[in-house]
């Protein structure tokens, strides 16, 4: 590609993740789809993208690209989430003057199936958040796993926190996708788990500084929290559905179960649409259905 189009890319780049606040996690990938698009449109056209040549696309361009990756065994969802980049990228050149996205018309995205969030059942959770050792590392496990089950956070959320998160009393204030801030309850077990590992952390944890931190005193990394809950469900043999984020859907499937109303728990898990929250209800209509199975006379 010319130089001239790397930069775009660069500078989309920026945007996404300082003007929308979308995770590194999704700008790397938009960027790497982006960046794969146009390597797919010099090898199409046979010469280097312009960002003149941007503005000359055509859907089938796109239609062509899209096959190519289902043919190389790409699944759905990651095809769409490469289509979805493409389309951030080519209206956010149109409105800056450069490129068309024209070419988008009439282009579907792939169909996916809607899967049922993987929720722990209330026995594996107390299991797990019983478990913890007593060296400091395994209470700010305790601590981080208990804030993703007692308030329904992301993992990411959850390790932004800096220190000064915990001071406001009975509620949390996060800061979630697309930079949008929510309140939460802060239950006294959370705050308890958070207290213990506050007093026990050999480094300090200034209101500033992060609040999660790892073996060496800097914030605390995604996969360094999700290898400690691999370990730590191997050890107590739980499912390999155990994972930070399924905490997140443990928390709104037994709200559900206990009487919560989708709209409260739209607003716990910082939803932008009920739609999304929606997907509990199969979750909690799956787990009634096994309880009615095993426990009614004539279904056996």
């Amino acid at each position: 590609m010319t130089p001239e189009t790397e930069k775009l890319l660069e500078d989309w780049r920026g945007w996404l993740a300082h003007e929308r606040g979308f995770s590194g996690h999704t700008v790397s990938g938009y960027r790497r789809d982006a960046g794969d698009f146009v390597a797919f449109l010099e090898g199409y056209t046979a010469e280097p993208v312009s960002p003149t040549g941007l503005g000359k696309i055509e859907p089938r361009e796109i239609r062509a690209w899209l096959a190519k990756r289902a043919r190389g065994g790409m699944g759905a969802a990651s095809r769409a989430r490469g289509l979805s980049a493409l389309r951030n990228w080519l209206r956010w050149l149109a409105r800056r003057g450069v490129g068309d996205a024209a070419a988008l018309t009439g282009i579907r995205t792939p169909k996916l199936p809607r899967p049922v969030p993987k929720a722990l059942a209330q026995d594996e959770t107390d299991r797990l958040l019983a478990a913890a050792g007593e060296d400091w590392q395994n209470r700010r496990d305790l601590a981080l796993f208990s804030l993703l089950y007692g308030a329904g956070l992301r993992i990411g959320e959850a390790l932004a926190l800096d220190g000064r998160a915990f001071q406001a009393g009975d509620t949390l204030r996060v800061t979630g996708k697309g930079r949008k801030e929510r309140v939460v309850p802060l239950l006294p077990a959370v705050r308890e788990a958070a207290d213990d590992y506050r007093r026990n952390c050999p480094y300090p944890l200034p209101s500033s500084g992060p609040f999660f931190v790892g073996a060496r005193g800097g914030r605390l990394q995604a996969g360094v929290a999700q290898l400690r809950m691999r370990r730590l469900r191997a050890r107590l043999d739980l499912p390999e559905s155990t994972t930070p984020h399924a905490l997140r859907h443990s928390f709104a499937t037994h709200l559900l179960g206990a009487g919560a109303d989708l709209r409260s728990i739209q607003e716990l898990l910082g939803h932008a649409s009920l739609a999304t929250t929606q997907r509990y209800t199969a979750v909690d209509v799956a787990h009634l259905e096994k309880v009615f199975r095993a426990a009614h006379p004539r279904a056996r």
